[in-house]
């Protein structure tokens, strides 16, 4: 019988969970927190792993001197001291249906603030027989919401052949359990919703592949009787995910070469004489990022190009080349049919935040002192222009008014301008606006780029060039995969003369020596980042017990046990932009001595004075954002020092960080922090805006190069998609489109 909802109509993808289900109101904002609407937002939300029922024993089955893992709930919870060493412990009775079993924790006093009484868990560990008691001294534990008498006797009526590989595990919330989520998706099998569902992959690509049909691959990755059929399931969502992107990213890409461009004259002399004068020689990726970007803006479509370089690699002083390319150019005198005699092309420059774009706009000035050319600032707080003409200012720049400074843009007198998101502002009109370069922005997409061409006031509507920088180390097959409408440059070399940090792991005892080696950094005047995986501590106690470091506990603990003669400052990202900028701007002009922070300060902070960095929690982070963590201490020509200090001890962690030190750059980094990491870690990867199914195929690069293939090729022939209305309707759900913008 079909499943309907409470107006008996019949379920389809779109009916409200709430329609085949009465839900709780803690319910219901559990689902809204995990963004769970629809009975197909139910469908998608995939098990994060399979647990496996036939490893668990039932405890009446157990005997001492064995290795046992048990299923059961807990109850007696207690903290008290050991009676020999007065060390804190933790104890607790687990119960199945069978019987009971005494649990132990030595030196784990906050592992009974971890559990709550009647909590179901899963404990694995010796068994030992106490005075003819069972008992677990240490025994791993984990929450679960999925018993296996649950699922034996409630679910399918004793069926356990509907298990035989393992029992689906959810992504839980407080008020929704793995259960809860089973029971639901296993009540929408039982309709005939599945039978109604259109496949939006074609079958020629199912076939081709190998992949299963949509309706087999959601009954085998929420309930897969076998290990082939999960994996099947997994490797068609995989590469649906990363097709749907593949086909939104060139669908933009063929657009955008479909757009008029400025036509740009180079000449290579000029553009020589240019950058010899910059003060450090070229490095080969230099020339050669600067050589293709160059050719590409001679083209009659406009260039999306991605520049990609670790902090220091040289990208502003490429971005500053193009620019330079540009601006010698005069725009069309469409009304006569010829090039102007007078005016120049111009140049927008975004940066994410108003210290990086101030940052770039004292570097331009630097590279730009010798042509004359006008170079603007506008930020949140205020205007600047270069050069001035106020003979008694201390700086190259001068304030001005926003009026002033977008009146000069509007026509032509500015040909380069720098600023933070206020450049897409309505009220910032550009006269001839013909590359736009956005640092730490690759998410700029198609709409941005349409909206910064439709700023030209001249109204010519002619898309600008487009140049996307970043500094973040990204793997191969994830940028084929988000920047497919980019093409790719590598600056995969540093300046000569640019010295490498010492990185240093850190154990317990070698802490005191740490802190006396920065000691003598900072008396040298040097400054200190550090950072700490989270901003707060929950709990002091469980603080302490795992040795998590939090930016507020260690600020505190810094100031007043360890550097108390030096100012400390704190950063997060829950503070305000403005908050974070004047703490930033402290730091940077050396009022602050140290910086307590997360990894909020992994982009775009330059501080050259600091140069020394301790990484608390190191384990936490991945390799890439380690290495892009350690990038702001490689600012000048001090020896910078880097010491990472994890909480674990185990090898895995050590041959992971050790990687830190031997990896030649971060692009070699990227690759091995994807390889190295388990599908149930690649959270650390959610900034890309890709699920952990979409990250796992992220790692197969033969799967991203079919999928990006065959979405060139249906792209070529199609680029409305009119053949593949479900292809279609499938990415404008989704809102790929515009999802990376």
């Amino acid at each position: 019988m079909p499943l309907s909802n409470n107006n008996n109509k019949k379920i389809t993808l779109t009916t409200p969970i709430g329609a085949i289900k009465r839900l709780t109101e803690v319910q219901e904002k559990a689902l809204t927190r995990l963004g769970l609407k629809t009975v197909e937002d139910l469908l998608y939300y995939f098990p994060t792993r399979y647990g496996n029922i036939a490893e668990s024993t039932y405890i009446k089955d157990a005997t001492a001197g064995e290795t046992y893992t048990f299923f059961g709930h807990i109850s007696k919870l207690n903290t008290k001291k050991s009676y020999t060493t007065k060390a804190p412990m933790s104890e607790a009775t687990l119960t199945d249906m069978t019987g009971s079993v005494h649990l132990t924790w030595f030196h784990q006093a906050y592992i009974a603030k971890m559990l709550h009484e009647g909590d179901a868990v899963k404990v694995t560990s010796l068994v030992t027989d106490y005075k003819g008691t069972l008992s677990m001294t240490n025994p791993e534990v984990e929450k679960t919401s999925v018993m296996p008498i649950d699922l034996h006797t409630s679910l399918f009526n004793n069926n356990e052949d509907q298990y035989q590989y393992g029992y689906p595990v959810y992504p839980e919330t407080r008020g929704l359990s793995s259960k809860w989520i089973l029971h639901t998706i296993t009540r929408i099998f039982k309709s005939t919703l599945l039978d109604d569902i259109v496949d939006p992959l074609p079958e020629y690509i199912r076939t081709k592949y190998k992949l299963p049909a949509i309706k087999t691959a959601l009954i085998w990755i929420h309930t897969p009787a076998k290990r082939e059929h999960a994996e099947a399931a997994r490797k068609r969502f995989a590469f649906e995910e990363i097709f749907l992107i593949q086909l939104a990213r060139n669908i933009d890409k063929k657009k955008f070469a479909q757009e008029q461009s400025y036509t740009v004259h180079v000449d290579d002399n000029d553009i020589a004489d240019f950058v010899n004068r910059f003060p450090f020689k070229p490095t080969t990726a230099q020339n050669d990022a600067i050589k293709t970007i160059l050719s590409d803006l001679t083209k009659t479509h406009p260039m999306a190009r991605l520049l990609e370089g670790d902090v220091g690699s040289g990208k502003t002083a490429v971005a500053a080349t193009a620019a330079y390319a540009i601006i010698k150019n005069r725009p069309f005198n469409k009304e006569k049919q010829k090039m102007q005699t007078y005016g120049s092309l111009q140049t927008a420059y975004m940066a994410p935040t108003e210290i990086l774009a101030t940052q770039h706009f004292e570097s331009f000035i630097k590279y730009f002192t010798h042509t004359g050319i006008s170079i603007g600032l506008i930020t949140g707080s205020g205007c600047r222009k270069f050069p001035t003409k106020v003979a008694s200012s201390r700086e190259p720049w001068t304030n001005i008014s926003r009026a002033q400074l977008l009146k000069w843009v509007a026509n032509g007198e500015i040909p380069i301008v720098i600023g933070t998101h206020a450049l897409i502002a309505k009220s910032v009109k550009f006269k001839h606006l013909a590359l736009a370069i956005v640092d730490e922005q690759h998410r700029f997409g198609l709409k941005q780029r349409k909206s910064l061409a439709e700023k030209t006031s001249d109204g010519a509507h002619v898309a600008p060039h487009f140049l996307s920088m970043t500094a973040t180390p990204i793997p191969r097959t994830l940028a084929l995969t988000l920047y497919g409408d980019l093409d790719l440059s590598l600056l995969d070399s540093m300046p000569i003369g640019r010295k490498p940090a010492q990185t240093t792991i850190v154990s317990v005892d070698k802490r005191e020596q740490m802190y006396a080696d920065i000691k003598k950094q900072l008396i040298e005047g040097r400054q200190l980042y550090i950072i700490c995986p989270r901003i707060s501590d929950p709990d002091p106690d469980l603080e302490i017990k795992m040795q998590l470091r939090s930016v507020t506990a260690e600020a505190e603990n810094i100031q007043k046990n360890i550097f108390p003669e030096y100012s400390v400052g704190v950063l997060h990202s829950k503070m305000t932009p403005i908050k974070k900028d004047a703490v930033m701007r402290e730091f940077a002009s050396g009022k602050i001595n140290i910086l307590v922070a997360t990894s909020v300060v992994e982009v775009g902070v330059n501080v050259p004075n600091a140069t020394v960095m301790v990484i608390e929690g190191a384990e936490r982070f991945g390799l890439a954002q380690l290495h892009q963590l350690r990038g702001r201490i490689l600012r000048s020509n001090h020896q910078p020092y880097c010491y990472l200090v994890p909480d674990t001890k185990s090898t895995k962690t050590s041959d992971r960080l050790k990687a830190l030190i031997t990896a030649k750059n971060g692009f070699e980094l990227s690759e091995l922090d994807l390889t190295l990491r388990g599908a149930g870690e690649l959270s650390g990867f959610k900034q890309w805006g890709v699920s952990d199914i979409g990250m796992e195929a992220i790692k197969n690069i033969k799967m991203v190069e079919a999928a990006r293939t065959e979405a060139k090729a249906m792209v070529e022939t199609d680029l409305t998609l009119h053949d593949y209305p479900t292809l279609a309707k499938k990415i404008s759900e989704k809102n790929i489109e515009t999802h990376f913008e």
